[in-house]
This record gives structure tokens, C-alpha cells and sequence, in this order.
């Protein structure tokens, strides 16, 4: 029996992140994180030696690629971050698709990657980077200690991350091949555990999840976060740490041009043989 198309369950609230980062750049943005990953961005297109004419830039927060190296291509189509996550991309019109720190923000990333491997043509090539793995680790500890010590339960105040291993998985599930993900872990020091959350506002990267609560934090909670932090993840200088994974994905549409794995039970010698073959 054929089944229905599933549904992604709705996670973030897309016109509250918008509100959000329009506040960021109202209170003067935090971007050292985004200047990051677009110098990495460059290297890492620098490094691809073959032409890319049609790039679309999927719901950065800014623009990824600038001059110099947006010169390198004919046309660059911008998507920004809507309602509803369909890219509006033709089957088979972009040679790369790329993104940064948006896709952690995404409610559906394997219907986002289909979506993507179908627009890319025969070739081309996905390249992102997003946030995920043990992000603020540390603010995700010191709230639920302090929320379950002075309000007797925990309420989501950090998002939910992908970690390494999924994200390889969905890259295959959407049908890219040569499926690549590694992790960046970017450690920042703060004074307190306030100013690692004015950052976060500056960031637009602020509570948007649909299931968060909606009434302030208490004095007390806040006070005694602030504290646990300080007492687990300070250095000896009194500055705490703020760990940040950014997580960078690619992937290719596939091409007869690209290398293939070799079908299971093809090789011309056994491990065992060349095993007994290297000198002692």
C-alpha cells in the first residue's frame, strides 16, 4: 500500500528568526562567526578546480560570497529565509548550491537536501556550513541546572542540534555523491555568561524554537546560571568558554565523470594476503 508524503514536525518559528536577525543588526550584528566561515568558504572553492557559472546562496544571514570571489561566476541567485522552506529552484539550473548558518534553522533538511540535489545540475556541487555537534554545550548545562534547581523543571532554551554522523546520512539519503562532512569547533571567551547571551541577540541566534516558553526568564534563574557557568566553564583568568561547532557539508550531483566504489567481492587480492606480504 502506497503511503502519503510525511511531514517534518515544525520546529522554528521562520518569521520570529526574522524578527530576530532584524534586531541583530539593529543592536550592531556579531559576525565574527559568519566572517569565519565565508574566508572558509572561499579557500574551500578556491581549492575546487572546475567552473560553477549559476550559484544559488541559500538563506545566508548576509552575503557569503563577495567580491573577489563572487566574480568567479556568471549569476548568483540569493534565497532568503521565507514561510514555508521550498527553495523555488528549476530541476537541473544551478552548478552550486551553497549556505551559512541557516541550515540549523531548517525544519525539514532532508525534504531541503532533495530539494537541492534536484535543482543542482549533472556535476555540481553543495557546499555549507551550519551550526550543530556541542554548540553552547556549556549554556545548555548551566540552564538546565539552574531551572531545576529554582523552578523544579527544564524548558528548551537551547535548539536541538544535528550532530556529524547524521548529517553524512542525510546527504546520502538526498542522493549526493561523495558525501563530505567535518566539523570546525570555534571556542569563544566571555566575561559572563551575559555577554555571551548580548552576543547571541547581536547573532540573531536567540531562542526561536515554536515549544519555547513564553514568558521572561526569572531573576533568580538567570542569576544562577550565570553562576554555574562561571563555576564549570570558567578558565583560571575568571573568563568563561562558549563552544561553537560549525559543521560543513558537500556534496556532488551525480556524473559518469566522478570515482565509484568498487562492488563488493571486485578486488584482486585478499587484506590477508597483502597483510602476510609487509616485512616484519
Amino acid at each position: 500500500m502506497a503511503q502519503g508524503p510525511t511531514t517534518a514536525p515544525i520546529l522554528f518559528d521562520h518569521a520570529l528568526l526574522r524578527a530576530r536577525q532584524d534586531r541583530a543588526l539593529r543592536l550592531g550584528p556579531a559576525t565574527f562567526l559568519l566572517d569565519r566561515v565565508t574566508e572558509d568558504m572561499e579557500e574551500r572553492l578556491a581549492a575546487v578546480m572546475r567552473d560553477f557559472p549559476d550559484v544559488a546562496d541559500i538563506w545566508t544571514p548576509g552575503e557569503l560570497l563577495r567580491k573577489p570571489a563572487a566574480n568567479r561566476f556568471k549569476s548568483i541567485t540569493r534565497i532568503a529565509m521565507a514561510e514555508t522552506e521550498t527553495l523555488q529552484l528549476a530541476p537541473a539550473s544551478i552548478d552550486l548550491a551553497v549556505s551559512a548558518l541557516a541550515f540549523q534553522f531548517v525544519n525539514d533538511l532532508p525534504g531541503v537536501l532533495a530539494q537541492i540535489r534536484r535543482a543542482l545540475r549533472p556535476d555540481g556541487l553543495l557546499l555549507a556550513a551550519m551550526i550543530g555537534g556541542d554548540t553552547l554545550t556549556e549554556l545548555r548545562q548551566a540552564f538546565a541546572e539552574a531551572e531545576a534547581e529554582c523552578e523544579g523543571g527544564v524548558s528548551p532554551r537551547v535548539a536541538p542540534f544535528a550532530d556529524l554522523r547524521d548529517i553524512g546520512a542525510l546527504l546520502q539519503r538526498a542522493g549526493f555523491a561523495l558525501p563530505v562532512a567535518d566539523v570546525d569547533r570555534v571556542v569563544v571567551r566571555y566575561d559572563s555568561a551575559f555577554a555571551l547571551m548580548a552576543d547571541l541577540r547581536r547573532m540573531g541566534a536567540t531562542n526561536i524554537m515554536i515549544e519555547r516558553r513564553r514568558t521572561p526568564a526569572r531573576r533568580a534563574t538567570l542569576l544562577r546560571m550565570a553562576q554555574v557557568y562561571s563555576d564549570r566553564f570558567a578558565d583560571p583568568d575568571g573568563r568563561i568558554r562558549a563552544t561553537f561547532d560549525v559543521i560543513w557539508l558537500s556534496g556532488w550531483a551525480p556524473h559518469e565523470s566522478q570515482p565509484k566504489p568498487l562492488r563488493p567481492g571486485s578486488a584482486k587480492a585478499s587484506l590477508e594476503a597483502a597483510v602476510k606480504r609487509v616485512p616484519k
